[in-house]
């Protein structure tokens, strides 16, 4: 049934991991992989989530995240194929934007941090700063101010992030500058004016 996935070569193993989808995240269990994506195995004992679930979801859209804790590996892929299998329901994920090679922090993090470059602006040192984001999570994000700003760690402040409908308060956790005149923040929300956080999965191992 999936041999039009067999080309590039496909590796066998069985490794668990979870995919975030109809904003909520599902465990998985991969079947084989290759280096274009993977075959994987959607786990589950809910009445409510069939193959009939799946196409409602890839109605929204096609773009899911996806979180191999095992494999290191950490991204969005795309389903290209869902189909049902002696009772199981199977995926064919495609990489579309996977980081494989993830630093040595990934497993003692406590939540997932998703790669979303956007645009974005928030208040510090008495004027708005647009920035541009690095990777947003359910605690907080990491952006990219385009010169050099000294700003102290604990600062609170207000921002806008127009991609999540983020609008609210954040505190200053970190800043590091970069020798070519950018700056770095990490950030955690303190109060948001709006919950729109469901489209990032939380992925957490504890």
């Amino acid at each position: 049934m999936y041999s039009m996935l067999d080309r590039p070569r496909r590796t066998n193993l069985m490794s668990e991991g979870f995919i975030y989808m109809g904003e909520e995240e599902h465990k998985i269990t991969v079947i084989n992989l290759s280096i274009n994506g993977i075959l994987a195995q959607l786990n589950t004992d809910r009445e409510d989530i069939d193959i009939k679930y799946v196409f409602n979801q890839l109605l929204v859209s096609t773009i899911i995240d996806l979180y191999l804790p095992e494999m290191r590996l950490v991204g969005e892929v795309e389903v290209v194929r869902a189909d049902m299998e002696e009772g199981h329901i199977l995926l064919a994920l495609e990489f579309k934007n996977i980081a494989f090679d993830i630093d040595k922090e990934l497993n003692k993090r406590k939540v997932y941090r998703k790669y979303m470059p956007d645009p974005g602006k928030i208040f510090l040192n008495g004027r708005y700063y647009n920035f541009t984001s690095v990777n947003v999570s359910v605690d907080g994000l990491m952006i990219c101010l385009s010169e050099v700003i000294v700003v102290e760690v604990g600062t609170i402040s207000r921002f806008e992030f127009k991609r999540l409908e983020l609008k609210g308060e954040v505190k200053v956790i970190w800043v590091d500058l970069i020798s070519d005149g950018r700056t770095l923040i990490g950030l955690q929300y303190v109060h948001l004016e709006k919950n729109a956080l469901k489209k990032i999965p939380r992925f957490s191992q504890q």
